[in-house]
């Protein structure tokens, strides 16, 4: 090896001192491992020295040991990082490098190189550039094939992906030039040309060769400018074989065949294109290069960093987001960065305008061809046929990073599987689509900017173009879904509910996803966590419909998803049928399992199912295999889970969508644990190793195995950015908890104290204290700072009936929200200690036959989650010292729990395979807390009466010797826990989950009065036709409506009074769909005699069998919501076409128009007018004229006479929905819009003379 030169040896000694004091290396060794002066070993080597001094010293005494090139690297990389002053100390010794050192060098930019290059026009480097080493050795691995004879090396990219520069960077190269182009390298700009540009092109080369070679032989002459286009390519043809025979002809941007023709000319030629096929036209050898699309997210962060002159380290958080959103675009970064340069401070604004798309605003701050990043996406697509670029824009409806079979395009555009190929070829070749190769069949798939690019272009047709792919879909599968499996099949299951939601199809979304088929075949095909992910993006549009059936659904598949993951798939029906009977899920499956009992199958309908909500939201099987460990992520988006199988997985909280997999250890893994940004999983395990992954690709980025000597019990991170650190512990003997630097390849720090095997560590909220959970019995706090045992609190003390043969383990310990408080698990108890004094404050006891294995306090509340060894989690509030709730469901022990960041979900994992994610709010009331007696039973004078709830959450009284019903309730909100019967008076009380207690009076009294005084006036009450129906208000305590007078009376939903149905919320359904059957069987008559009818004696009839029926006390329904009075609305609708004897789809409005009959709507409120008019003239009944009265001002006014009434205050009701209902609210509401001529009507007929003729302006224009 050579050594570096005595005067520049000298000059690093003499400015040693100098350079040790000022210099940060980890900067430099960046520059000069990429110079290749400096290997990852000799790094890492002086990384590792502890601080930035000893660094420096390190990385100048390893220069003092290497060659020239090492300090002609170090000094450029002082430049570089802007160590000017360090530089000048260095820069008179830099050493002559001679031709051989030249050639070895990483830039190639030599002396030689650069007076070639420019003598050809190759353009200069960018004043921002950064290296792609791994694509610029592969074009000139490509030249260098052309060294012994002619051909074409094609590189080929989308727009802005850095063609140009790759192509200029791998001339740049010393070796290459003299071993392969010696006669030089010729630049040539092309671009879109037509012939006569063309030819001003080749003239201008022609005239650029001749002259130089006129430079070398002076004898040689200066031809005229070749006129035409054949001329100047004959013209070149001389040139470049007799003049200059050996040299390199680059072409860049070549758009066209025809052009490239031009230069068929047997030379050696590199050109630069978007469409790979062009060189298909020429002759000779050929081979391409393809340049990716984006730079890695280092060398984008760098190429922003140079253009505003700072460090990648220190960009801000937009940085990498703009990275991320364009892909690492070399185009749209450099745009971005010369726009920074200008306005450094845009960060989040540019960032903005990419995510909107906006790219108009990313306009021209460089030398490239075109003004706005929208024109160089155009300029591709622009070059397209018709035809094919009508198919291009049907790709605008694909998603970001979704790569689609060609069976897909082939549904989508009604093609031949053949001819789609030969379509997305032309696109591939043109750079407008890219295709993975190593998948067959052939994947397809648009780069973000090309699909953002198509969004934007085609905002305003988005829907429809959605609208197509749905059709499209349903005729080519419309006798049912693909159940093939292949790639296409797979799109199809994934993103057809996508494509429905984008095209405002939500009634064909809702009855394809409220359907039990469709869950059968997609959990299937799929798995369950793609179907539940589809119920929570699109919930909102769900719920438009129905968001009691899609919360149906999701429930189903939540808790039951881990089930469908089974093979052999097990039978949805029959799991269905577990559902609550009023569950749309339920509904589906039982008709389903009735079909199948008459083809003789066989189904158990399970009858006395309790009809409880489910206590868990999310029941996931990620592993096959014991589950140790499971986390939150910190924005509680994703969960990560590891255990016996030895993997780790990651998967979305809402759903459990798989988003990552990763075989991690040897061993089974004991504990992982997210950093503070989420970027970054650690994991530890029984092989002794710890290792970080990078969450996002999936990567190894560090391990640390050689300071464990047992297995590694639990790690975690720091919770704040400030400082991350990791924390292990294990089962060593004394070095058993450890602080590790990631960047370093050793630990930072070791806490010594614990004598037993660490079972677990925690940081405090503030990072400033780590507390460890030992064996040995004792809890320790640590000061971070000075890795010194602050205090240790010994819980062993805390079991004084302890025998010394029996040891106390700590399993592990929490720290409470506010860093005051510490909670620590040890056998089968949970102590809290003040942080500050050691004091215990609290003791929490559970069962003497269970263990505490872990305990997690609530990031937002008072809460602690506690898991249990026989089988449950519990939730304590800590200040108040009681057992808040049980989580029930697991099916072995459970390992660990932890709340989300805000507190709001609760996860646990156990033995049993399975996470469950439980709502904090939302679970099992503990039985400890409020259960006392769940029935109870009176006997007097030898009657049994017995009260308790059934499986519908219902309160009952039963006669107990003949099981009678003597009272049922209604369905509580809230689930009964206790009931209690007084054996003084006839009432019942009830106690409810959520805390409420309510006591139920009996009105048997009065209806025994009733009969007493019907008896008295020779009259009979007959107990077998009366109804009872009992209408509570909103928060009404009095549910109890057992009636007993000689025989029971049990209440009815619903009560037949003068021909029309009473419901107990006042709806009217009932009475709706009752009136519309009726209806319905009379059109259905008409229409069967129809024909045999005139258009005046069909109109007749119907008014007379029909629209009657729609007006019988119609005026009930005043206040109903559209939705309630549509069915009486298809009724109306329906008999006015067959009036006029018109098919079913005729639009309605025309009729009613001509037949002058007012909509449904308009004649409630008709009938309305009427009684209000009646009640201010005096002539309706006093509890009517009681409702409303005359509005009345404080002085005289114009308005005073005309004949306006009062509104009824909302004071005097709980909500507008109950005061919407209300005639005295909706009759002077629609009294005071009437006319004044209609108001002032002096008599009954004159006023219904004025009020149609309103109505049906107002309804039918």
């Amino acid at each position: 090896m050579a050594m570096m030169e005595e005067g520049a040896r000298s000059c690093l000694l003499q400015s040693r001192s100098s350079l040790e004091q000022d210099i940060r290396a980890s900067y430099l060794m960046d520059h000069m491992i990429s110079d290749g002066v400096l290997t990852g070993d000799e790094e890492d080597r002086i990384r590792s020295k502890p601080t930035r001094r000893e660094q420096a010293a390190a990385l100048l005494e390893l220069l003092l040991r290497k060659d020239n090139q090492a300090y002609i690297s170090f000094y450029n990389a002082l430049v570089r990082e802007s160590y000017g002053d360090l530089a000048s100390l260095l820069h008179n010794s830099l050493p002559l490098v001679s031709p051989e050192a030249e050639k070895s060098f990483s830039d190639g930019g030599t002396r030689y190189v650069q007076a070639v290059l420019s003598e050809g026009g190759v353009p200069q480097r960018p004043v921002v550039f950064v290296s792609r080493p791994a694509l610029v050795n592969r074009v000139r691995e490509k030249l260098y094939r052309l060294q012994k004879e002619p051909g074409w090396v094609t590189v080929f990219g989308m727009a802005g992906s850095g063609k140009s520069v790759l192509a200029a960077e791998a001339v740049r190269d010393h070796a290459l030039i003299t071993e392969c182009f010696p006669g030089g390298v010729h630049w040539l700009s092309i671009g879109q040309l037509d012939r006569s540009d063309l030819l001003v092109r080749i003239q201008s080369l022609c005239f650029r060769l001749e002259q130089q070679s006129q430079e070398k032989d002076p004898m040689s002459s200066v031809h005229r400018p070749p006129g035409s286009l054949e001329e100047a390519k004959e013209r070149l043809r001389f040139l470049m074989l007799r003049r200059y025979p050996r040299s390199l002809l680059i072409l860049d941007d070549i758009w066209d065949s025809s052009v490239l023709k031009a230069f068929d000319i047997q030379c050696r030629v590199l050109l630069t294109t978007r469409d790979r096929s062009l060189a298909d036209c020429v002759s000779g050898s050929k081979s391409e290069v393809a340049v990716e699309s984006g730079l890695e997210e280092d060398q984008a962060l760098e190429i922003l960093a140079l253009y505003v002159n700072g460090k990648p380290q220190r960009l801000p958080e937009q940085a990498r987001s703009i990275v991320r959103e364009c892909k690492g675009s070399p185009l749209v970064v450099s745009l971005i960065g010369a726009l920074l340069r200008e306005f450094p401070d845009r960060w989040a604004y540019y960032l903005h305008t990419l995510q909107q798309k906006k790219f108009k605003r990313i306009r021209k701050s460089s030398s490239y061809d075109y003004d706005a990043l929208d024109q160089a996406m155009a300029a591709s697509i622009q070059v397209l046929s018709e035809e094919h670029r009508e198919l291009y824009i049907d790709l605008t409806v694909l998603e970001k990073d979704v790569k689609v079979p060609a069976k897909v395009l082939s549904v989508l555009w009604d093609l031949e599987p053949e001819e789609v190929e030969d379509v997305l070829q032309d696109f591939v070749n043109k750079s407008l689509l890219f295709r993975d190769c190593h998948h067959r069949p052939y994947l397809y798939y648009l780069h973000d900017l090309q699909l953002d690019f198509l969004a934007e272009m085609n905002r305003s047709g988005l829907e429809s173009l959605h609208t197509k792919v749905v059709r499209q879909y349903q005729q080519r599968y419309s006798q049912g879904h693909p159940t093939s499996g292949d790639e296409e099949c797979l799109y199809w299951f994934r993103f057809l509910t996508y494509h429905m939601a984008k095209a405002n199809l939500t009634q064909e979304l809702c009855s394809l996803m409220f359907s039990l088929d469709w869950v059968r075949t997609k959990a299937q095909i799929m798995g369950p966590a793609h179907l539940i992910n589809d119920y929570v993006e699109y919930g909102a549009v769900l719920d438009k419909e129905n968001s009691e059936v899609r919360v149906h659904f999701q429930e189903f598949l939540s808790l039951n998803g881990h089930q469908l993951e089974q093979r052999p798939f097990p039978d949805i029906v029959q799991l269905a049928l577990s559902q609550p009977d009023s569950s749309e899920v339920y509904r589906q499956a039982l008709l389903q399992a009735q079909e199948r009992a008459t083809r003789g199958g066989l189904y158990l309908d399970w009858v006395n199912k309790s009809s409880l909500k489910s206590l868990s939201r999310l029941v996931v099987q990620p592993h096959q295999g014991s589950i140790y460990s499971a986390c939150f992520s910190h924005d509680g988006t994703n969960i990560a889970s590891c255990g016996s199988s030895k993997t780790l997985r990651v998967f979305k909280s809402t759903s459990g969508e798989k988003l990552l997999e990763i075989q991690a250890h040897d061993d089974e893994v004991l504990c992982c644990a997210f950093s503070p940004d989420d970027r970054l999983l650690a994991t530890c395990s029984s092989d002794r190793k710890v290792k970080v992954w990078n969450v996002e690709r999936g990567t190894l980025m560090r391990v640390f195995e050689d300071e464990h000597e047992e297995q590694v019990n639990h790690c975690q991170f720091t919770n704040t950015r400030r400082r991350l650190l990791l924390a292990t512990c294990s089962n060593d003997k004394f070095m058993n908890t450890k602080l590790w630097n990631i960047n370093k390849p050793s630990s930072q720090n070791t806490m010594f104290g614990h004598l037993e095997p660490v079972n677990h560590c925690c940081f405090s909220p503030d990072d400033a204290y780590l507390s460890t959970s030992s064996n040995d019995g004792t809890l320790k706090l640590w000061e971070l700072s000075s890795a010194n045992e602050w205090k240790s609190i010994d819980v062993a003390d805390m079991f004084p009936e302890q025998s010394e043969q029996t040891e106390v383990m700590v399993k592990c310990s929490t720290w409470s929200a506010d860093g005051r408080t510490i909670i620590c698990a040890a056998r089968n108890a949970v102590f809290v200690f003040d942080v500050e004094t050691a004091a215990m404050l609290l003791e929490i006891r559970t069962s003497r036959l269970s263990t505490v294995q872990y305990c997690h306090a609530c990031p937002s509340s008072n809460l602690v989650a506690i898991a249990l060894s026989h089988y449950a989690v519990e939730l304590w509030d800590i200040e108040t010292s009681k057992k808040m709730a049980d989580c029930s469901g697991h099916l072995s022990w459970v390992h660990g729990v932890q709340f989300s960041p805000d507190g709001s979900l609760l996860l646990s994992c156990s033995d049993d395979q399975t996470v469950r994610v439980w709502e904090t709010k939302k679970v099992h009331t503990s039985s400890a807390v409020c259960l006392k007696r769940d029935s109870d039973v009176l006997f007097n004078n030898g009657d049994i009466t017995v009260v308790a709830a059934d499986n519908r959450n219902r309160l009952q009284v039963r006669n107990g010797r003949t099981g009678a019903v003597m009272f049922q309730s209604e369905d509580q909100e809230s689930c009964i826990r206790c009931t209690a019967i007084c054996s003084q008076t006839s009432a019942v009380g009830l106690g409810q989950e959520d805390g409420t207690i309510q006591v139920v009076n009996r009105i048997s009294a009065c209806l025994a009065d009733i009969s007493v005084w019907m008896t008295d006036h020779h009259l009979k009450l007959n107990l077998d036709k009366t109804e009872l129906l009992f209408l509570p208000g909103k928060d009404c305590p009095f549910h109890d409506l057992a009636i007993t007078v000689d025989n029971s009376i049990v209440s009815s939903q619903s009560a037949k009074n003068l021909g029309v149905i009473l419901d107990n919320t006042l709806s009217f359904s009932t009475n709706i769909k009752a009136v519309t059957r009726s209806c319905r069987f009379m059109l259905y008559n008409i229409r069967r005699v129809r024909p045999c009818l005139t258009q005046e004696a069909a109109q007749v009839l119907i008014q007379a069998l029909v629209i009657s029926r729609l007006d019988y006390c119609n005026s009930l329904l005043a206040g109903l919501p559209a939705c309630a009075i549509k069915p009486l609305q298809l009724i109306q609708n329906a008999a006015a076409r067959l009036v006029f004897n018109f098919p079913k789809f005729s639009h309605v409005t025309p009729l009613l128009r001509s037949l002058h009959w007012l909509p449904v709507e308009a004649r409630i409120r008709y009938k309305t007018m009427v009684l209000a008019y009646g009640a201010v003239r005096g002539t309706a009944p006093p509890y009517l004229q009681a409702l409303i009265r005359p509005y009345t001002q404080t002085r005289a006014l114009r308005s005073s006479t005309s004949g306006l009434l009062a509104s009824l205050p909302l004071r005097k009701y709980s909500s507008r929905s109950a005061q919407s209902k209300l005639f005295a609210a909706l009759a002077p509401q629609w009294w005071n819009k009437l006319p004044h001529d209609a108001r002032s009507a002096e008599s009954i007929t004159t006023f219904r003379r004025h009020l149609k003729p309103h109505l049906f302006k107002e309804y039918l224009g």
